[in-house]
C-alpha cells in the first residue's frame, strides 16, 4: 500500500515541469502531455482506491471470523 503511494507522490512530482512550461510560458505541448499523464495519474490512483477497498474487506472479513 505504501508503495502504491509513493508511486503516486512521484508521479506527481514528475508533473512540476510541464505545470511550469504550461502555465508559465504557455507551451501547449506541455498541456497534451498534462493532460496525458493526468489520465495516467487517475488509473494509479484507482488502483490504489481498489487496493484500499480488499484490504477494507479483508479486515471486515477476519473480524466477522473472529466473531464467530
Amino acid at each position: 500500500m505504501k508503495d502504491k503511494y509513493e508511486e503516486l507522490l512521484k508521479f506527481v512530482q514528475g508533473l512540476e515541469t510541464d505545470v511550469t512550461k504550461f502555465t508559465e510560458k504557455g507551451q501547449a505541448a506541455a498541456g497534451t502531455r498534462l493532460r496525458k499523464s493526468l489520465s495516467e495519474l487517475k488509473k494509479l490512483a484507482q488502483e490504489m482506491r481498489n487496493q484500499i477497498q480488499d484490504i477494507k474487506a479483508e479486515r471486515k472479513g477476519g473480524a466477522e471470523a473472529k466473531a464467530e
